[in-house]
């Protein structure tokens, strides 16, 4: 109420002075009270517009973009910042270095499509390369000391998974072919066959893509199948493996594209040596690829640079072909060197002439093992404590000693003259074994007492490295034995190509 208003109302009251006085504070106080919620009033309604034109307005302004325009309003009704010092100017960050170049790119050899070449042209490259082939350093699956070249090997090697392609004749009557043992001394030839006709990487059905052709025949069972006991008579056998061969020639174009040079046959009995088995089909004797257990150079048969010699293994137990396998440290080896077998051929009579009988306790050579012994320390057990196992040949110059030796970690000690020793194309025996000669024999505790015992830790950790050369597997690993006789007739028949000039 306006205070002209005011005073005409209370002009009216009939009370005293002092009445009024009170009414007239009381009004006037009533009256600023009423001004000033007038005047919040005022503000709130002026506030609430103001809220409504932000929110309403800001698309009006075609100019400026709405967050800036919000911005401002928003800092022109907010108190202003008490006053600071002003914000440091931001360091100016150096500018990083500069990135320094890429090392240039090592060129990348590209590998050959070897499958679109001629077979004769895949293995002419492959004989280049690895003759050229660059040095390899502290490579982890290769101990440089066991191999003649290693870096040529193992070149060799890359190109051969690589290249390789076999086609196995599916000729033949069985069991001589495609059922050979996977047992006994000759298990070799056996699980050669078993694993490579399981093999996709290397065996094909189209002999168009084949470098080499393999003969799946098994002498082991040849000999069970034609031999007469005691007939002495092996013309049947020599005979029965000709006319084969000459089937083989009759039917395909295969054999006589090379006269037989890119065939191989993987035979580890003795009587395949027989001057019957082999040299009733000439082709087959000079040109064929022979891996033979029984690599006797002296014979006229085997020949070193083109046929291989195959290790021959004594597998116990088909299932189990890695049992027993390993032995004992040096630092428990008390027993020098020993033998025991079957007294036969020219050497293992002198063998026991002058080291048998129990004539020196360091010297243990038996002929079959006596009861009393093996009662107390199998055969096995004898090779796993001795520091020096005894390979003397038989009828023969091969023994499967040798890889029980490589097996129990035991040093073999090869007594036979002209023996080709196992996958020697590549192997460098002189790390891991002893040869004696067979007029040695006398000498052969002097001989091998020579050998320090420096040496002979080094030649032990050979041993223990080369091993799993020798190993079968039910599914093959690279470097294991299957790989090694298959390398081998592979390396063979590389050889055998003459490069063009």
């Amino acid at each position: 109420m306006p205070p002209q208003r005011l005073a005409t109302a209370t002009a009216h009251h009939p009370a005293g002075p002092s009445r009024r006085r009170l009414h007239h504070r009381r009004g006037a106080m009533f009256s600023v009270s009423c001004w000033r919620i007038g005047a919040i009033a005022s503000l709130v309604a002026a506030a609430a517009a103001t809220t409504v034109l932000l929110n309403f307005s800001l698309p009006s302004s075609p100019h400026v973009p709405a967050t800036d325009f919000t911005g401002k309003l928003s800092a022109a009704i907010s108190p202003p910042p008490p006053p600071s010092s002003p914000p440091p100017a931001p360091a100016t960050p150096p500018p990083p270095p500069p990135a320094p170049p890429p090392p240039a790119a090592r060129p990348r050899r590209r590998e050959p499509s070897y499958w679109r070449m001629a077979p004769e042209e895949a293995l002419r490259y492959a004989k280049k390369e690895i003759m050229a082939a660059g040095p390899v350093i502290d490579d982890p699956d290769l101990y440089a000391p066991l191999f003649k070249n290693v870096s040529q090997f193992k070149r060799s090697y890359e190109l051969m998974e690589r290249i390789l392609k076999v086609y196995i004749y599916q000729d033949g009557r069985r069991p001589i072919f495609h059922t050979p043992p996977l047992s006994g001394i000759y298990a070799s030839e056996g699980w050669f066959m078993k694993l490579l006709k399981e093999s996709r990487r290397f065996a094909v059905t189209d002999p168009a893509k084949a470098h080499l052709f393999y003969l799946p025949y098994s002498s082991q069972q040849l000999r069970i199948s034609l031999y007469v006991p005691d007939s002495h008579n092996l013309r049947p056998l020599a005979a029965y493996l000709r006319d084969f061969v000459k089937g083989l020639a009759a039917k395909y174009p295969f054999w006589n594209r090379t006269r037989g040079a890119d065939h191989f046959l993987v035979a580890c009995h003795d009587w395949l040596q027989g001057s019957y088995t082999t040299t009733a089909h000439g082709d087959l004797r000079r040109n064929t690829v022979k891996a033979l257990c029984n690599a006797d150079s002296s014979e006229g048969i085997f020949t070193p640079g083109r046929d291989v010699s195959l290790p021959e293994t004594t597998i116990r137990t088909p299932r189990r072909p890695l049992r027993y396998v390993g032995g004992l440290p040096v630092s428990r080896r008390g027993i020098l060197a020993f033998f025991a077998g079957n007294v036969h051929g020219r050497v293992r009579p002198v063998l026991l002439k002058h080291w048998g009988d129990g004539r020196d306790d360091d010297m243990r050579v038996y002929g079959p093992l006596p009861a009393r012994v093996s009662r107390r320390m199998s055969y096995i057990q004898h090779m796993k404590n001795s520091r020096f196992c005894l390979c003397p040949m038989g009828y023969e110059v091969n023994s499967p000693r040798i890889v029980e030796a490589l097996y129990y970690e035991c040093v073999p000690v090869i007594i036979a003259d002209n023996f080709v020793l196992p996958l020697s194309d590549v192997l460098d025996w002189s790390a891991f074994a002893v040869v004696v000669a067979e007029k040695d024999v006398p000498d052969l505790k002097k001989i091998l007492q020579g050998i320090t015992l420096r040496k002979y830790v080094a030649m032990h950790g050979c041993v223990k490295r080369l091993q799993r050369h020798f190993l079968w597997h039910a599914r093959p690993l690279r470097y294991d034995l299957f790989h090694m006789i298959l390398h081998s007739i592979w390396l063979s028949r590389v050889n055998q190509i003459e490069l063009h000039e």
